[in-house]
């Protein structure tokens, strides 16, 4: 299978993730985690105490940042920061970030160049929209905010994170608020994606559901 490029995109908790790794163990093709990307950005802002309302210096600090991906580990400056980027303050604080013009032109670009000469899956918010705009296959996951926060808390929870569902529940509705409503490429199903409604799914059954859809044409 070459030339093949997938784009998933979704609100927070949704799955995609977790199925995008799966599909590309399956393919062999890489995978890129876009959202990590703006959660190690978040990280490096937050680690320096800078004000997240302090464009110009923020501005600074991503012409000063290097993030890539290696042998399924995101490196920031350098450093691998694969769990540090997954607590809830990164949670809370990334979507402010992702909507700053000049982090997501940045980014956006730096997704689209690693996605040149590459087969590749990759997933987001604005993939099939921004990044990937012109890929054969674009699949947009939902669930229902109850499902998504229950994930999510679980997933905390599986941590030693101390926090409670309710809070979580409205700690999405924040981000789906602000990733929907933000100017630069806000959460939108691209008119060309295939959605599917993980709510009541297995992973399985969503992994199959979408490789069902792009073997079919190979």
């Amino acid at each position: 299978m070459k030339n093949i490029s997938i784009a998933i995109d979704g609100p927070a908790g949704a799955g995609k993730s977790t199925i995008a790794k799966i599909i590309a163990k399956k393919l062999n093709i890489d995978y890129i985690d876009t959202g990590a990307m703006y959660r190690a950005f978040t990280l490096k802002l937050i680690k320096n105490n800078i004000d997240l309302e302090d464009f110009k210096t923020i501005s600074s600090v991503l012409n000063d940042t290097s993030i890539d991906f290696s042998d399924n580990h995101i490196y920031l400056d350098g450093l691998v920061v694969d769990d540090e980027i997954r607590n809830n303050q990164i949670s809370n604080k990334v979507s402010i970030v992702a909507k700053i013009k000049e982090v997501r032109e940045r980014l956006v670009q730096l997704q689209k160049d690693i996605a040149k000469n590459k087969d590749i899956i990759m997933d987001g918010r604005d993939i099939g929209t921004s990044v990937l705009p012109n890929s054969k296959y674009k699949f947009f996951l939902n669930a229902s905010v109850e499902e998504r926060a229950l994930r999510r808390f679980n997933e905390l929870k599986a941590n030693s994170d101390t926090v409670e569902l309710e809070t979580i529940k409205k700690e999405i509705e924040k981000r789906d608020e602000i990733d929907k409503t933000r100017e630069i490429s806000p959460l939108i199903k691209s008119h060309d994606a295939i959605e599917i409604d993980t709510t009541n799914k297995s992973i399985d059954d969503v992994v199959d559901t979408i490789l069902s859809i792009i073997k079919k044409d190979n």
